[in-house]
């Protein structure tokens, strides 16, 4: 990254700013400690265009309001993976010179959805009165007639749990005021009419409270409950036969949905060129930005501003300034990149791990499922979406670090053998009478584990001496080559002649004395980390325990490298699983029962075993990055570097200088 500072004029700013996007490689820094320092606040003020952003939010959220009807009522089939739309620079800003009949358009939608939203207050209110109404539509007393000048009818229920009968029972029995009647009954509650004198009202209220009575108001003002029922059913129809029509207005705008959709993006970019002008600074004349840009960039930044007559300053970052991180990587090792981006962007003095893992992230992947069939099909099926969509950002990085692990699957499957487990032989022993077999290049796992393990505690040993070996690179970039010395270099000799002197003697041809050698080679490095393990402790006994304490590091090493066997229990178990579901299959024997049971468990157990152990071999693989890879060195918690650019919803605007 390189530091940018620019002065323009304020007659050229929108113009600018809008280039700016464009170019979409400069990441504009916030200013206010420029504000708060006197001298810097004499001179200048804070850009304030909050109006323009509220107006652009208020558009965007008609448009998203219209965008959503018509994806509510339009018929169609949703896409599997959502894509933008590819368009050139041309067609977008052609299409944009018909802005006011598409703003027309839209607010035609608008008014729509407004109505049908109406329309489902409206048919919300009058379902919910008709369900109230349905227990009393046997109730024929007209709703004018429930107060008199001596009576009152009220409406109640009681629990279901209660007896209706002794409900009526015992109001006869405590009042000679009210008289009742059960209209409906159900499991929850019981509906009660209750008719009773005006004079004794306070009486027959205490009465029916003791009772548990309920008093409700019944949805109408006149007409029996049934007639208010047929006019509520006739409302609701009314109310659904106008949602219809509106319903296929919307869908008559069908075809102007994908203008509208590059109108929303117009609308959100001139939103963010709004929003961003808060980060300037500003005189009556002129404006000042600071920013980022990536190094690689400068020539392109510098035509930009030459073009728009900026004065501008170009700096590299202080040796403690924290920059923006960005990722750049070439084309086999970008896919991985989304490991390090689920785990965290490496600071900005740190260093980007992605080239040093990548290989050995497909390579403990392909043995870890390690099936031919498994990988044809995760390769295959990653490429056929790779052919179809225009995949972007996470997800195409994704899809195109399965796809070289696919390919690794692969390899490993034909090395070891695998191809559906054995369903070769099993199909073949079991249907037409004689084995015939996979070809296994170098060795089955099943049959020999340990050598699987001894290959996988090897590949974990140079994958640890890799993360040692960056370690040591940036202690000596930073100017500490005696870090590097005592901090790794030790560890080098000591476990490197560790297993020299544990292994030495187990393979024939080395010279006798190997061993021996080996032995004082690890006394004299173990010595060497006690040593300086500790040396920035205070005290001699600090520096002592702290010595002590790095040497006791070996049980770490140790244990990391042990945590490679995963590839062993992964790589058995997708095999193993594979098998157990071929061998089911064979156990109907070989007629069409056979035949039958066979695919059943081919279908139900191959699915199964690729998705579980895919998904095992991806996790493991993270993890053995994660812990024994970047635990050594890595340095995290970077900012993602944001540019000020063309941040679209739903199409991606082509370059037409590209």
């Amino acid at each position: 990254m390189e530091k940018l500072a620019v002065i323009g004029l304020s007659r050229e700013q929108d113009v600018f700013i809008e280039a700016l996007m464009r170019l979409g490689v400069v990441q504009i820094n916030a200013q206010e400690a420029k504000l708060c320092d006197e001298k810097w606040s004499e001179l200048i003020d804070k850009d304030d265009a909050g109006k323009w952003v509220s107006k652009w939010e208020a558009e965007l959220d008609r448009i998203e309001n219209a965008l959503n009807m018509m994806d509510r009522f339009i018929d169609r089939k949703a896409p599997l993976i959502r894509e933008r739309t590819r368009i050139s620079e041309q067609e977008f800003d052609s299409t944009l010179e018909y802005e006011h009949e598409i703003r027309r358009q839209m607010l035609r939608i608008t008014k729509i959805s407004r109505r049908y939203n109406h329309m489902l207050l409206r048919e919300n209110k009058a379902v919910t009165a008709r369900q109230a109404l349905l227990p009393w539509q046997d109730y024929d007393i007209p709703a004018q007639d429930y107060q008199t000048q001596s009576t009152q009818v009220w409406q109640g229920v009681i629990p279901g749990s209660n007896d209706s009968a002794d409900f009526l029972k015992i109001l006869a029995g405590k009042t000679g005021y009210a008289d009742a009647e059960v209209v409906h009954s159900d499991n929850e509650q019981h509906y009660i009419s209750v008719v009773f004198y005006e004079p004794a009202a306070e009486e027959v209220h205490s009465v029916l409270r003791d009772l548990g009575f309920n008093r409700i108001a019944l949805p109408i003002n006149s007409g029996s409950v049934r007639e208010a029922i047929n006019e509520l059913e006739a409302q609701i129809d009314a109310v659904q036969a106008e949602k219809k029509s509106m319903i296929e207005q919307v869908r008559s705008f069908a075809s102007f949905e994908p203008t509208l959709k590059l109108y929303y993006d117009e609308i959100s970019m001139r939103k963010d060129r709004a929003v961003i002008r808060e980060k300037f600074l500003v005189t009556d004349s002129t404006f000042y930005l600071e920013g980022w840009y990536p190094k690689i960039a400068r020539k392109k930044v510098e035509a930009l501003l030459q073009e728009n007559s900026c004065y501008y300053e170009i700096a590299q970052p202080g040796k403690e300034e924290d920059t923006p991180v960005l990722l750049l990587n070439k084309e086999i090792v970008q896919p991985f990149e989304a490991i390090t981006k689920l785990y965290s962007l490496p600071a900005s003095r740190g260093i980007d791990a992605t080239p040093f893992f990548s290989f050995f992230y497909a390579l403990f992947f392909g043995m870890m499922l390690s099936d031919a069939a498994y990988g044809i099909i995760i390769t295959v099926g990653t490429f056929v979406i790779r052919r179809k969509y225009h995949l972007e950002g996470m997800l195409k990085q994704m899809i195109d670090m399965f796809f070289l692990c696919g390919i690794s699957t692969t390899f490993w499957g034909v090395m070891f053998g695998s191809f559906f487990g054995d369903i070769i032989t099993q199909v073949s022993t079991n249907f037409f009478g004689h084995a015939v077999h996979f070809p296994t290049l170098w060795f089955s796992p099943i049959n020999d584990p340990m050598r699987l393990l001894f290959f996988s505690l090897t590949l974990g040993l140079i994958h640890i001496f890799l993360a040692m070996g960056i370690s040591a690179y940036m202690a000596i970039r930073d100017g500490q080559p005696m870090d590097a010395l005592f901090d790794t270099g030790f560890w080098y000799i000591l476990i490197l002649s560790l297993i020299g002197y544990l292994g030495g003697g187990m393979v024939e041809g080395l010279p006798v004395a190997l061993p021996v050698v080996c032995k004082w080679i690890a006394l004299v490095s173990a010595l060497g980390i006690a040593a300086t393990g500790g040396r920035r402790s205070k005290g001699v006994i600090g520096k002592v325990v702290g010595g002590l304490g790095s040497l006791y590091g070996i049980t770490g090493y140790l244990s990391d490298i042990l945590s490679y066997s995963r590839i062993l229990a992964l790589g058995l178990a997708t095999g193993v699983i594979s098998s157990v579901f071929n061998t089911l299959g064979t156990l109907a024997g070989s007629g069409l029962m056979g035949a039958f049971v066979m695919l059943l468990a081919f279908c139900i157990g191959h699915p199964y075993n690729i998705a579980i152990n895919a998904l095992g071999a991806f996790v493991h693989s993270c993890r053995l990055q994660y812990v024994e890879f970047f635990g050594r060195f890595y340095q995290s918690g970077g900012e993602g570097f944001r540019p000020f650019c063309e941040n679209t919803k739903y199409v991606t605007i082509l370059k037409e200088e590209l």
